[in-house]
């Protein structure tokens, strides 16, 4: 019993949190990650680790006394960083960008800070309330209708990621469908999107219950720059109604992943209209880009759709994860995934006057994400943030202008934001299998030096590499270093040198 009295005692004596230590290891926290970015640039941009590095790296077990900070922070330079694709390099012109920012790193020490759990407005009055301020916000810098915002019908909540968005959506367009068709024609509905449409459509139709089979990807074209068809949409639509079919939702996008896509949002969502179809604006990463005057015009028609979603997490500065979603009604988000367990009863609540976000998300509880988006907003304003934006689509249109100097590149898809989208082509009237090959050597060998990050994507039939502008670090520099890695790869391929 005395060894056990001991344990107990140690036990009762340990405090994680002491204020003067940490105090300290936050000094040095902040340090180590000042100089990660100052340094970031010699590091690999893609990681050169092969699987299972880290087991083998580490103890097999945690440590059974605790181990000095300085300890940790060693392990962290030379076995953790070496196993990280650096997103934050300059030289990352992949995927699309992960942006971030000092205001964005202060507010999220904030949100660690408070660590608040706000899934509803008594649990934190200023978490539900900020958020509610900054949607508001964020709608007005992107000219949304007042049926969008807390201060007219609508209003707006911050998911994790567009899956989250999409899901939360649907679902409550299910619900909505359901309540008029009867639970037991759930096999009747249909939901609409583009074979550009993210593949994580698909995986969320299926968690809200839509048959696979009823799961639409209607082909788009090169020549229409893949985008959707409102001509095509309809023809599915009344061949789905005519089947007996009921169509549920219809996922538009403006800015698709493969090649930044715009689904034409205005006639799209009159067909939707017609046939009484939710329609959702998927605008993931093109959606920072409207808050400019000159790139608006991508989201008119929003004023006939019923939910929209952006995620300035991919080029807003804001830090992962960060999605921000619009709805018209938010009632019919609310009838769907609202619970009301005893323990979380209570008189605001009761009362009907304040917003509950834990009724507008899958989950319940909540991390106090708003902060990062006010301190952006407050930090740099609209001006700025514009500035950001137009800054990355110059870097993009100079990257497109290397490309079409060189007569043995070409621009598959024309380019409308960041992102350039481009091969190497010498011998146009070769075999498409021969320009597949020569590009996939290409990006083969560009990757491998660690000096640039690109990847590709097949679209229409068509290999292509994608030159994605962004990084919060990279300035024109970057791209002029990228580009000649590039022709130097080209130059390889020409000579007949190993990769």
């Amino acid at each position: 019993m005395g060894s056990l009295d001991s344990n107990m005692a140690e036990s009762v004596q340990f405090k994680p949190l002491d204020a003067q230590e940490f105090r300290k290891q936050a000094h040095q926290m902040v340090d180590f990650i000042a100089d990660y970015y100052q340094n970031i640039e010699s590091y690999p941009v893609l990681t050169q680790v092969e699987p299972g590095f880290l087991r083998s790296a580490l103890p097999d077990s945690a440590p059974h006394r605790p181990e000095s900070f300085e300890t940790i922070l060693k392990d962290v330079q030379e076995k953790i960083i070496p196993g990280i694709t650096h997103w934050l390099s300059p030289n990352f012109f992949a995927f699309f960008p992960a942006t971030v920012s000092t205001a964005g790193f202060l507010g999220e020490m904030l949100c660690a800070c408070f660590n608040s759990v706000g899934f509803n407005w008594l649990a934190s009055p200023a978490s539900t309330e900020l958020e509610i301020v900054v949607m508001d916000w964020l709608a007005t810098m992107l000219k949304l209708p007042k049926t969008f915002m807390f201060s007219g019908t609508g209003g707006g909540v911050i998911q994790n990621t567009t899956s989250d968005s999409i899901l939360v959506t649907l679902i409550a367009a299910r619900d909505r469908a359901l309540d008029a068709v009867g639970a037991e024609n759930m096999h009747k509905l249909v939901v609409y999107g583009s074979d550009q449409t993210h593949s994580t459509f698909a995986k969320v139709c299926k968690l809200a219950g839509v048959s696979p089979a009823n799961i639409r990807a209607l082909p788009t074209s090169v020549d229409a720059n893949f985008s959707l068809s409102p001509q095509l949409l309809r023809r599915a639509v009344e061949a789905d109604v005519e089947a007996g079919l009921v169509p549920l939702f219809l996922c538009a996008t403006v800015g698709t992943t493969s090649t930044t896509a715009v689904d034409n949002v205005e006639p799209l969502a009159e067909v939707a209209n017609e046939y009484g179809i939710w329609v959702h604006v998927d605008a993931a990463y093109a959606g920072s880009a409207c808050i400019c005057p000159e790139f608006r015009h991508y989201l008119n028609g929003i004023e006939r759709v019923d939910s929209f979603s952006f995620s300035p997490h991919k080029w807003l500065l804001s830090y992962l994860d960060c999605c921000c979603l619009w709805v018209k009604q938010p009632g019919l988000l609310v009838k769907a995934l609202s619970t009301d367990p005893e323990y979380l009863k209570n008189k605001p609540s009761e009362s009907n006057s304040v917003v509950d976000f834990k009724d507008w998300q899958v989950g319940t509880g909540r991390r106090f994400k708003s902060l990062r988006l006010w301190m952006v907003l407050r930090s740099y304003g609209v001006f700025n943030l514009q500035s950001h934006i137009r800054s990355d689509i110059r870097l993009a249109k100079m990257f497109e202008g290397f490309v079409k100097s060189d007569p043995r590149f070409e621009i598959v898809v024309p380019r409308h934001f960041a992102l350039v989208c481009f091969r190497l082509n010498p011998y146009p009237h070769s075999g498409s299998a021969d320009t597949e090959m020569l590009n996939r050597k290409l990006l083969d060998w560009v990757n491998s030096t660690g000096r640039v990050y690109l990847t590709h994507t097949i679209v229409g039939g068509l290999y292509m590499l994608r030159f994605a502008v962004g990084a919060s670090l990279t300035d024109e520099r970057h791209v002029v270093a990228a580009w000649e890695l590039i022709m130097e790869g080209a130059d390889r391929l020409f000579k007949g040198s190993a990769f």
